[in-house]
């Protein structure tokens, strides 16, 4: 895989409560990837990226809200989450901040 890929398959790390105590109570990480990226190169990425081993990784498309915009209905967009999870003794301080 090039160079190039790896950086275009995270897009974003996602921080919130519920991320964050799944981070410390069971080293599992969370990402906003690209919608067409598998697994095998979202396990790449992390490892190549934050130098990490990862031990599992799954995926979840998540579908974009209805919503209204003044007297217009529209759609968000579609996204895809990783649910990414470190060997033990490893630890990704970036994701968190």
């Amino acid at each position: 895989m090039s160079a190039e890929r790896l950086y275009h398959i995270l897009v974003a790390p996602r921080v919130t409560e519920k991320t964050v105590a799944s981070a410390e109570k069971s080293n599992q990480y969370v990402f906003k990837v690209a919608k067409t990226a598998t697994k095998q190169e979202i396990k790449e990425a992390v490892e190549t990226l934050f130098e990490v081993k990862v031990d599992k990784v799954r995926t979840i498309n998540v579908k974009g809200k209805q919503k209204n915009f003044s007297r217009r209905s529209g759609q968000r967009s579609d996204w895809k989450k990783a649910y990414i999870r470190l060997a033990e003794g490893f630890s990704l301080d970036a994701a968190a901040e």
